[in-house]
């Protein structure tokens, strides 16, 4: 079916099995028509709370009660085309076709991991790139998603760090990794640890956040979603005051200086200030917060980083997560053997710190924890 707009395009061959998808081609040509351009940038109605939804029937003299209509058919059936909301009145579903543009688009690349992880490669609608990772575990299947094209962190360990900020995602571009992911339904956790610093897009990533966990959204349990952060702590307080995700913290150096040395967020967001603010909230609950520490052999791998680790930490309820260092290009940084890491991690919860070490997936196709990045298919045409 195509609306009267034109820019409403069923894939009859994707990958995706959810037959109420429609997709919008992720890239706009420069020979494109004016008013396909003009629609191409136009808002999209996936992404809307029911206060926002609510807002563009008032604009375009709907009633009230069809907020909820929209919002059951965009989240619950997942049907984002208006032509093919069936109790919504067809004029008004022909203001809405002429009025938003779609939001979906599928994978333009996937690529499988020997161990079964599977890499998702987006055009966002800026021309620019993003790459989420689906990772399978027995009955849990846990999704990665990125909440922004590029990062500006710098953290030097990252290959993401490494091609900057190309822009931060809306909120259909970060829900549309969920939705259009040919293992969608078998999804049971999702993670903000893709591309980007999901607090510095706090808007974007909050009303995703409240999309997926509301009644009236995907109804999900906040337990299912864990969001990581670098630190940046004026946004930290607002993230834990609306929602009750879990939250991972990327420390990876106790020190301040030899942080700020691989982290550069560390100068104008010290790390004891934000374990400060933590302490101000309850996790003894439902909730949890854990400690992402990459090991790096020599960096930060000592006995004194271990018990400055306790003294950081101390009092906090928390638990650490120890990664292996998976190698990037021209990078000066290495991973300890496993003996070592075991040690560091036997140690740590000897002293009462809960601490595991984390499997490593999808290292073979660039898809583990450091390694998302789309720095070589900058300027590449569809």
């Amino acid at each position: 079916m195509l609306c009267t707009t034109n820019i409403w395009i069923k894939i009859q061959k994707c990958a995706i099995p959810h037959k109420n998808l429609y997709f919008l081609p992720t890239f706009v040509p420069e020979n494109s028509s004016q008013e396909t351009k003009k629609m191409a940038l136009s808002e999209t109605l996936y992404g809307k709370t029911p206060e926002q939804l609510a807002a563009v029937c008032a604009e375009l003299g709907m009633p009230r009660f069809a907020a909820k209509q929209l919002a059951r058919w965009l989240y619950a059936k997942h049907v984002e085309d208006p032509m093919r909301m069936s109790d919504i009145a067809a004029a008004h579903r022909a203001k809405l076709a002429e009025r938003f543009r779609p939001a979906f688009t599928p994978p333009a690349r996937i690529t499988e991991s020997a161990d079964g992880t599977k890499k998702y490669l987006y055009r966002t609608q800026q021309g620019a790139w993003i790459e989420s990772a689906y990772i399978p575990d027995g009955e849990r299947a846990t999704l990665c998603v990125s909440s922004q094209a590029g990062c500006r962190m710098g953290c030097k360990f990252c290959a993401t760090g490494r091609q900057g900020l190309q822009h931060s995602l809306t909120t259909a571009e970060i829900l549309n990794q969920i939705v259009s992911l040919p293992e969608r339904d078998s999804l049971t956790n999702v993670v903000f640890m893709g591309m980007g610093e999901p607090l510095d897009n706090t808007d974007n990533v909050l009303r995703a956040l409240e999309i997926m966990t509301s009644e009236w959204g995907f109804g999900w349990s906040p337990t299912r979603i864990t969001l990581s952060t670098a630190g940046v702590t004026p946004q930290l307080r607002r993230l834990l005051d609306t929602t009750r995700v879990h939250l991972a913290v990327s420390l990876h150096n106790p020190f301040a200086e030899e942080r700020a040395a691989i982290m550069p967020i560390e100068r104008a967001y010290p790390i004891r200030e934000l374990v400060d603010v933590l302490r101000d909230y309850d996790f003894t609950g439902q909730r949890r917060v854990s400690f992402e520490y990459i090991l790096m052999q020599g960096l930060n791998d000592s006995p004194r980083h271990l018990r400055e680790l306790c003294r950081l930490l101390n009092g906090l309820r928390c638990r650490i997560n120890l990664i292996r260092f998976h190698r990037i290009p021209d990078s000066p940084y290495f991973s300890p053997d496993r003996a070592a890491m075991e040690r560091f991690r036997d140690t740590l919860t000897a002293r009462g710190i809960t601490t595991t070490i984390r499997a490593s997936r999808g290292e073979d196709i660039q898809a583990a924890c450091g390694l998302l990045s789309t720095r070589g298919l900058e300027g590449e045409k569809r």
